[in-house]
């Protein structure tokens, strides 16, 4: 298998994913702004809606959008325990994780990034964060994570996101238990590991 990734992006989440769950794979480097890899390929002859992450196969098949992926990793992989089995109750809970970080946390963030977008919009957009973060606080209190006890699939989506934060002069500090859930989950060795391969941390 081989990953495609930009480094920080959220194309983290999958690596982190495919590292928890002792996975043997190849990571390729995308150039977001150039859509080319590091080892000089058209990124939009591998994806053509020009993102990471991708997943691609030995077999030559390839797998897009992150919140699929990290549910397909998990599921070869039952033993890691990223995500409970089809049809329990908890399956759908972490789907819903993943669902209210891709529309209510991922998409916000992107516009942030955006130069053309208006300093008015990013304003309301960092707006709009503060409010689903004041939710999601309090659903952290006295959980190590999401759902409970067990890191989960959705922990290594949301940490990705979360940690764009700063890249938008949102300071987390505010939330106190989503500032304990950061450091908590930025702790995990296969964490570590996945941000020191691609170069944001020491």
């Amino acid at each position: 298998m081989k990953l495609y990734f930009s480094p920080g992006a959220c194309s983290l989440s999958p690596h982190i994913v495919l590292r928890e769950v002792g996975a043997k794979f190849d990571l390729e480097q995308v150039n977001n702004r150039e859509k080319k890899t590091k080892s000089g390929v058209d990124y939009w002859t591998v994806n053509g809606k020009g993102q990471v992450p991708v997943l691609e196969f030995d077999n030559g098949e390839r797998l897009t959008e992150g919140p699929v992926i990290v549910q397909w990793i998990a599921d070869q992989n039952p033993s890691a325990g990223l995500i409970p089995p089809a049809g329990k109750p908890e399956r759908y809970r972490v789907l819903e994780w993943l669902n209210f970080v891709t529309s209510e946390l991922h998409k916000v963030y992107a516009p942030i990034f955006r130069p053309t977008t208006p300093d008015a919009y990013k304003d309301i957009s960092r707006e709009n964060l503060s409010k689903r973060l004041d939710w999601l606080d309090p659903q952290l209190a006295g959980r190590p994570y999401l759902m409970g006890d067990q890191f989960t699939v959705a922990d290594a989506y949301l940490f990705t996101v979360l940690r764009w934060s700063s890249r938008i002069n949102l300071d987390l500090g505010k939330w106190k238990n989503i500032t304990a859930y950061m450091d908590r989950v930025a702790a995990r060795p296969k964490v570590h590991e996945a941000m020191k391969a691609e170069g944001l941390v020491q």
